[in-house]
Parts: C-alpha cells; structure tokens; sequence
C-alpha cells in the first residue's frame, strides 16, 4: 500500500524501513528516488490533494507489475502543504538483481507524475494555486478532473 502523510517526508526514516523490510528476502538491489520541493516562482511551498481509493488501486497495479519482475515497490506521499526543501515524493524498488529496480523506478515515476490521482499547488502568499502548468489530463476521470475547480480536464500532476 502506498503510504500517505501530512506534511514533508520524512525520507531517510522511510528508506531504512524500507530497507529493513526487504533485508530478510535476499534481494540484492534496493534503488530509490525522492522529489524535493523546489525555490521558483514566486512558490513557499506546494500543496497536494490525493484521491486515495484510485491511488490504492493505481499503485496496486504498479504492485503487481513489480512483482512479475520480482521486484517489490514502496512509495509515500504528502497530502498538503510541503515547504520548500522538503520531499513530498519517494519511490523505490527492490529486486534480487540491480537491472529490474534501476529499470522499474524510472519507468514507475514517469507513470506516476502522468496518471496518479494527486493534484497539485503552488502556495503562493499563502494562497494555492493550481498548478495547471504541470498538470496532465487522467484518463477516466470524470468529476474528478474537475475537482477543486479545475474544469480543463486535468488532474494528477
């Protein structure tokens, strides 16, 4: 299941749990990823909505997919403000052999910015924005494209 937190992650803890849960299934490849809230345009933070029953389902797939490979995927996300600096993203992969978890977490976090169920804003002086711009559209979306008044049929980032 893919976990989900107030706030900024916290990475390093998730990533030694991560790894800890793996260590006893001899797998020898463990690669991560995590996105960091960047300083640009004017933003102090970004915000983020989830739809967590199509997430759940979204990344039990993926789940699936990694396990035909004989991989196992983790993720976490924020749901709300992370401040500058602050990861509100992390990804990783763990498989017997490296070439499964480095091919997998590239594939896996390009997926995730098209077609994950997560909205997200710029907080600018304190007001969220909708960062149209680094929207994608979701397929199947329905009412949820038009959530939090986006009515241009984007949604996810």
């Amino acid at each position: 299941m893919a976990e989900i937190f107030n706030g900024g992650l916290d990475v390093s803890r998730l990533l030694e749990s991560w790894r800890a849960s793996i260590v006893s299934k001899n797998l020898g490849a463990f690669v991560a990823f995590a996105g960091i809230v960047r300083a640009e345009n004017g933003v102090s933070a970004l915000s983020f909505d989830i739809y967590e029953p199509l997430l759940a389902k979204w990344f039990d797939n993926w789940q699936k997919k990694a396990r035909a490979k004989g991989a196992i995927l983790f993720m976490a996300h924020s749901r709300g403000d992370v401040k500058i600096a602050e990861s509100s993203f992390a990804a990783a992969i763990a498989s017997a052999k490296r070439r499964a978890a480095l091919e997998l977490i590239d594939v896996f976090v390009e997926d995730f910015k098209q077609n994950a169920p997560i909205w997200k804003y710029d907080v600018i002086n304190g007001k969220r924005v909708f960062a149209l711009d680094r929207a994608f559209s979701l397929p199947h979306s329905g009412v949820l494209a038009r959530a939090n008044g986006d009515n241009s049929g984007f949604g996810g980032f």
